[in-house]
């Protein structure tokens, strides 16, 4: 299965999850009113987000002047695949790491750390930036923001459904009260771990596609299975403040090392990934692609 049609079904089950909600609470009428909340928030982060997560890094724009060889590749790269050029920043952060962020390609940014920069040759710093711009390609941003505000949507209207199953209808005497109150209640409970583990499904999926994309671009997929071992390495020795809200932008969990399940994870498996991109090598080298 694509990693597009995957990431199709996983946004689709989201926004079931929204409507059979909406749908328990307030019947069609409801389903209208959490949709357009959920739309509502989609907006702001839309327009907004590039700027919050910026500025929350105190990430600095620079020029072809202050960093010509990470300039360079950017122009190359945006050129290679017919992309507008971004901005390009870089965040004072001792770890090793890079983000792409802006709510589309004609207002993208690209964003690496000074420790990203020590670490790695050009060509895994390149493969790096092919990634990133892997994600501004392919709209990863807009999905990723949608999918986090549906989710927290989810959450939100859960707790309502919480508060309402406790002090509405729990201690009533008529049967279908309660049992309204505990099917309530139990849509509250799973309701928001579902969503979360979709959000994380959907983000993991979106990985792949920017490794996939970003190999490509830069046409050598080794640069970035290199830079992915060294930046996971890295990730468990030096650590980072990261708001963990924004954690999923970085090419690799900024807080890997924390023994959480795959399932609940951000990102993917580095060996996995780095396997992926062997193959990809190694269908190069046949002439596949």
């Amino acid at each position: 299965m694509s990693n597009v049609f995957k990431t199709g079904i996983l946004m689709a089950a989201l926004t079931g999850i929204i409507v059979l909600i909406g749908d328990y609470v307030g019947g069609t009428q409801g389903m209208l009113v959490f949709l357009l909340i959920a739309g509502a928030l989609n907006f702001g982060m839309y327009w907004f987000s590039d700027k919050l997560v910026l500025a929350m890094y105190r990430a600095k724009e620079v020029s072809r002047e202050e960093a010509p060889e990470l300039y360079r590749i950017v122009e190359r790269l945006t050129l290679q695949a017919g992309l507008p050029m971004p901005k390009v920043y870089v965040v004072p952060m001792d770890q090793p790491n890079a983000f792409a962020t802006g709510r589309d390609p004609a207002h993208a940014a690209v964003a690496v750390t000074e420790g990203i920069m020590r670490i790695l040759t050009l060509d895994e710093l390149e493969g790096v930036l092919g990634h990133e711009l892997g994600h501004v390609k392919n709209r990863d941003i807009l999905v990723s923001t949608v999918a986090a505000t549906m989710a927290g949507a989810i959450t939100m209207v859960a707790r309502m459904l919480q508060y309402a199953a406790f002090f509405g209808g729990l201690g009533g005497r008529d049967e279908d009260d309660r049992g309204n109150a505990l099917g309530a209640l139990a849509l509250a409970i799973v309701a928001p771990i579902a969503a979360f583990l979709i959000q994380m499904a959907i983000s993991r999926s979106r990985e792949y596609l920017a490794d996939e994309t970003g190999a490509k671009m830069c046409g050598r997929p080794m640069s970035l299975a290199r830079a992915l071992g060294k930046l996971e390495q890295s990730a468990e020795v030096v650590p980072a403040d990261v708001n963990p809200a924004t954690a999923h932008m970085f090419i690799v969990n900024p807080l890997s090392g924390g023994g959480l399940l795959s399932l609940f994870s951000t990102h993917p498996p580095i060996q996995e990934r780095i396997a992926r991109l062997q193959r990809m090598s190694a269908a190069t080298t046949g002439g596949v692609w």
